[in-house]
């Protein structure tokens, strides 16, 4: 540990994750549609509209027109939603707009979210023939009933199916998502879930604590005095898929991500890093220029807005001087490698609470980092 107070620090080669302290420009594209809403769900999605898809992806290609160029992207990020549920070809014609009006990187990663019982060879086949190279299942657990609790349509089964035909269609880099902490499902399902999914030798692990979300249906079923995430235990749950992960040969790179080295997220990476992204898309978050925006939340609203000529832009918010610095710093600090040195973290160490903070252990100061 070194004392950020006495101007002394040992200097070592910088981790290979601060490349991303100068993130190459990224983007994300949000496909709101989906079977149907998971009660745990708060995102910008909709269910059971098909019949919007054509006019959806058609309304996104617009937005990217009249958006015009920018900067050539390092990374395309497609989120949901659930993605897959749009045809290959489609999502083809969106990333094919981008690279002509934008600019795409010849190595650049396209990542996309997919859900384990939609990916059959030939959509696993044409997604990858259009460009996606990285692919995220939203597995979210190998235990049939907590699957069932959470809403999910697929099996574990189709998880390990999933995977393994991701694999035959030449994907280099597979993810699963796993939440963890829902009610009544303890330490021991989670382990055996944590371990099904590093027996498949994917690339990358994410593991998220279930969260009750205002307005949703699992809060509505806890306010009605179901029992709710029990956040110790949920602590708990986090420490042993540390422990399981690590231990398998994949590191942690942020709160909730683990990876083989050189196979984490570029556009997670590029978020995490304060770098800039255009977004495309219904409730779609983008950050450009020092100015954070975000498009219309509602389906509707947004395709009329495009189709009327117009960005489908909600609100807006500049993100400058001492803002950007603190935003530089509370994002930043999601991963393993921390911030550069700066003013805010002079101004956190030399507080009384970053001060405390220090001297418990909680942050530190390592090679010019603050941790």
């Amino acid at each position: 540990m070194t004392d950020p107070h006495n101007g002394t620090m040992k200097q070592s080669p910088a981790s290979p994750l601060t490349r991303f302290d100068r993130p190459a420009p990224s983007a994300y594209l949000h496909i709101p549609f989906c079977s149907r809403v998971c009660p745990y769900c708060d995102f910008a999605v909709v269910a059971g509209a098909d019949e919007q898809i054509e006019r959806y992806v058609s309304a996104v290609v617009s937005e990217i027109e009249i958006t015009g160029p920018w900067r050539s992207l390092g990374a395309v990020y497609v989120g949901g939603g659930t993605p897959s549920r749009i045809a290959p070809e489609q999502l083809g014609r969106i990333l094919d707009t981008l690279e002509r009006v934008v600019g795409i990187d010849t190595d650049a990663e396209i990542s996309m979210e997919a859900n384990p019982e939609d990916w059959t060879p030939p959509v696993s086949n044409g997604f990858a023939a259009v460009g996606v190279n990285r692919v995220s299942f939203g597995a979210q657990s190998l235990n049939a009933t907590e699957l069932e609790f959470l809403g999910r349509r697929h099996s574990p089964t189709d998880v390990i199916r999933a995977v393994r035909v991701a694999r035959n269609s030449g994907y280099q880099r597979v993810n699963l998502d796993l939440i963890f902490g829902s009610p009544s499902f303890g330490l021991d399902r989670w382990e055996a879930t944590v371990r099904g999914a590093l027996d498949l030798d994917v690339d990358h692990l994410s593991c998220y604590a279930l969260t009750v979300e205002r307005g949703t249906p699992l809060s509505r079923s806890v306010s009605a005095g179901s029992p709710g995430p029990d956040p110790d235990v949920q602590a708990d749950m986090w420490e042993l898929a540390e422990a399981l992960i690590s231990e398998s040969g994949l590191d942690r790179y942020e709160v909730s991500n683990w990876s083989i080295p050189g196979n984490e997220s570029v556009y997670n990476l590029v978020v995490w890093s304060h770098g800039e992204y255009l977004a495309f898309g219904n409730g779609a978050h983008r950050y450009v220029d020092g100015e954070r925006s975000r498009n219309h939340r509602r389906l509707d609203a947004y395709i009329k807005g495009v189709e009327g000529g117009e960005l489908p832009v909600a609100g807006r918010e500049r993100v400058e001087g001492w803002d950007a610095e603190l935003e530089r710093i509370f994002v930043g600090l999601r991963r393993v490698t921390g911030v550069a040195h700066g003013p805010g973290v002079d101004a956190l160490l030399s507080s009384t609470e970053g001060a405390r903070l220090f001297a418990a252990g909680v942050v530190d100061f390592e090679e010019g980092r603050l941790v």
